[in-house]
């Protein structure tokens, strides 16, 4: 298939610190970049929200830069796709104005809330339709809040939209969102990929607040005139549904067939793998939603505390690799590569659980905390290192172990986020999986799997695996050794033991005042 050199398209990631919209040429090649940060309000202790117009300004700058910037001509951009930050709640009005701040993922507020959706639907029943047990990050429990707590507010809410799906209307004028971001809700059926009638009545939530469904590449509006002055884009050009942010780093990994998944290792870490065949799990211990590869789930395992924890270590222990580092010019990480290097397999017997903010998977416990075992007068910084890279590997492989489990085989894994930028740490989840782990020539994860979308969207790929196919490219690659692997067995076994026994000392720990 040959195309003319000036078919482009643009992927605009609305994430949390910020937006970045990138513009790609069709073999997935960066012409242009640009980024705008927001601020986080914290109103209270475990709250979280953003003004939704921050969110629109930062689009409207960033992509209006690259448009400028590359000099390209508008008129060539033949799709515009779009990834988000998942679960946020936008509530609009009657005049499509922002009725409040938008409670976004990492907001805490709604405990009550969940217990009133658990209570309304039924454990088990809310776990066959949405896929996952009742979670304060997720979008339901929001709305629920709203209603509970700011009436006035709800009685106004003519629409309720997802943050990319806010950025959609304003760019098309469409109330729409895809069936990876609606995952994320706990509204949507999720082997039937529509929304429920089931758990909308019990809650007593209305259909007509949502959008449209669409699938991933599906083209959902066009660019409007208003937005087109705005932005700099061609009123008329495509905008397809896009994706949720982990779904469109999927995409710009990949992760679109059987048999792969990804790592990330960023402040949390995430395993996340796509399945052709839908699989839940009973015990609600990962997430499954839809994907944004038509017709398919990906299962997903989160661990809260990854990146965090060597984050923790060095801002805390290693002020002196930070100072060498700053004179060598090289990230603290690479000097705390070497010394991880230094230590053994088992890091001389020293075990971390990385809890420092609670657990997500596979044990769904908040009040636990981090943990290191085996700690002797003759354990060096390094060792505390590397035990803590251990700990985090030990907990991505929980989630592993999780997924196949479920049905989930797994042969072929992506190491994406900082972490996946240490040899030292792939080798551990390569020792740990049994499978070869990888890294991608392309940095761009959410932004180039919207543009790949929108590439889809537009006719310039028939699907998105052959989209895939074309673009995306691996560049390092590391295989199992099987002599680590069975050092690690002893550990990674004592390790799966200490959460049970500590489980209820964790409780304990967090009752005292």
């Amino acid at each position: 298939m040959i195309f003319m050199s000036m078919n482009y398209v643009i992927g605009i990631d609305i994430g949390t610190s910020g937006t970045k919209s990138v513009l790609f040429d069709v073999s997935g090649n960066v012409v242009a970049s640009s980024t705008a940060e927001y601020p986080l309000y914290q109103p209270h202790n475990g709250w979280a929200e953003q003004d939704p117009n921050d969110w629109w300004n930062a689009v409207v700058y960033t992509v209006y830069d690259i448009i400028r910037s590359s000099g390209i001509d508008p008129s060539d951009i033949k799709g515009v796709g779009m990834s988000g930050q998942m679960h946020g709640l936008v509530m609009l009005d009657e005049n499509n104005e922002v009725l409040m701040n938008s409670i976004i993922w990492c907001d805490q507020r709604t405990a009550k809330e969940c217990d009133e959706i658990t209570r309304k639907v039924g454990a088990q029943r809310l776990i066959e339709i949405t896929a996952n047990p009742a979670l304060t990050g997720f979008t339901a429990s929001k709305i629920l809040w709203v209603r509970n707590n700011k009436p006035e507010i709800y009685a106004k809410c003519r629409h309720i939209l997802l943050p990319k799906d806010y950025i959609r209307f304003k760019l098309t004028g469409e109330y729409a969102t895809d069936v990876s971001d609606a995952s994320g809700m706990q509204l949507l059926d999720i082997p039937g990929r529509c929304w429920s009638d089931e758990v909308l009545d019990k809650l007593n939530i209305s259909k007509s607040l949502l959008g449209k469904v669409y699938e991933s590449p599906e083209i959902t509006g066009t660019v409007t005139a208003q937005a087109a002055q705005r932005t700099g884009l061609r009123e008329g050009t495509p905008v397809v549904a896009g994706a949720g942010d982990n779904a469109a780093a999927a995409v710009g990994t990949g992760i679109v067939t059987d048999g792969k998944a990804f790592t990330t290792i960023g402040t949390s870490g995430v395993v996340f793998a796509h399945t052709d065949q839908i699989s839940i799990d009973p015990k609600g211990r990962v997430h499954t939603f839809c994907c944004a590869v038509p017709g398919c789930w990906h299962v997903m395992g989160v661990t809260q505390g990854a990146g965090l924890s060597l984050k923790w270590m060095r801002d805390n222990f290693c002020q002196a690799e930070t100072e060498t580092a700053r004179s060598m010019d090289v990230s603290p990480y690479y000097l705390m590569d070497s010394e991880a290097n230094k230590s053994p397999i088992g890091s001389n017997r020293l075990i971390y659980l990385p809890y420092l903010m609670g657990e997500r998977t596979p044990h769904l416990d908040p009040d636990c905390r981090g943990v290191f075992f085996g700690l002797s007068a003759m354990h060096q910084k390094r060792d505390l290192i590397r035990a803590v890279m251990e700990g985090v590997t030990y907990s991505l492989n929980d989630c592993m172990n999780i997924l196949r489990e479920m049905g989930v085989q797994i042969d072929d894994m992506m190491a994406c986020g900082g972490g996946g930028t240490s040899s030292v740490w792939r080798q551990m989840l390569a020792d740990l999986y049994g499978c070869n782990v990888s890294t991608v020539t392309s940095k761009e994860g959410p932004a180039l799997g919207a543009a790949i979308l929108a590439a889809v969207g537009a006719g310039l790929y028939p699907d998105v695996v052959s989209a895939c196919d074309a673009i995306i490219k691996k560049k390092l690659t590391q295989s199992p050794i099987p002599e680590n692997a069975a050092k690690y067995a002893p550990y990674y076994e004592l390790y799966t033991k200490l959460y049970q026994d500590l489980k209820d000392e964790f409780k304990v720990l967090a009752s005292i005042e």
